[in-house]
């Protein structure tokens, strides 16, 4: 049996999922983050998430946004059967041009740990419209996220280069994604109509039909 691995965003967890449904046939491993070193990069960092969840050549790995960029790096040390990004970047020339501002102005690194899983009302705006459940479950997995991840991930993902590409890498994007437009997109997989960041909330319809029919090729 396939194993399919699923790697959530920054600021969430695996009950970012909660709506995402597979065919038969596969067997779903939801993956935790790992606390990281310092000195870690994503490059670093997915090399221990690979191993430590044994994530082989035969497997498939989806990861939403800064799960996505990580899915990248563990597909340049393993051989995966597939690679399916959503509400992410497949390469550090699609990053946004706010990334470039970060790098210049590190204002994250003057926030404290601990307050950053208390900002859902600054990152809400960028991710979306959310119905009740949806938002209370964001603000509940924001504020269960290690102040130490989530400190690093900013660095890690603000500084992360990759130009490999692959062709067993299928990618979904939101037209209403703020955190990554899709105008940066480069050959996208599939455009969803009205998509946010948080899409795999209230568009996991549309998703799940496009993944079940990524998995047949």
């Amino acid at each position: 049996m396939t194993k399919v691995y699923l790697i959530p965003g920054l600021g969430a967890d695996s009950r970012l999922f909660k709506n995402i449904q597979l065919p038969a046939g596969y067997d779903i491993v939801l993956v935790d983050w790992l606390i990281p070193n310092e000195t870690d990069t994503l490059t670093s960092y997915s090399q221990k998430l690979a191993s430590q969840y044994n994530i082989s050549g035969s497997s498939v790995v989806i990861g939403v946004s800064l799960g996505g960029m990580i899915s990248v790096e563990i597909a340049k040390q393993i051989k995966l059967n597939k690679v399916i990004l959503i509400s992410s970047i497949k390469s550090s020339n699609e990053a946004p041009l706010y990334f470039k501002f970060f790098r210049s102005l590190p204002v994250y690194k003057a926030i404290p740990g601990k307050l950053m899983t208390h900002l859902g009302f600054l990152v809400k705006p960028m991710f979306g419209q959310m119905n009740p459940d949806d938002l209370a479950l964001f603000k509940s997995m924001l504020q269960n996220s290690s102040p130490v991840f989530l400190k690093w991930a900013m660095r890690a993902a603000l500084y992360w280069k990759n130009d490999v590409e692959f062709s067993n890498l299928y990618h979904i994007i939101g037209n209403k994604d703020l955190v990554f437009p899709y105008q940066n997109i480069k050959n996208p997989t599939a455009v969803i109509k009205g998509g946010t960041h948080i899409m795999v909330f209230d568009k996991a319809a549309e998703i799940n039909v496009l993944l079940a029919d990524i998995l047949k090729k």
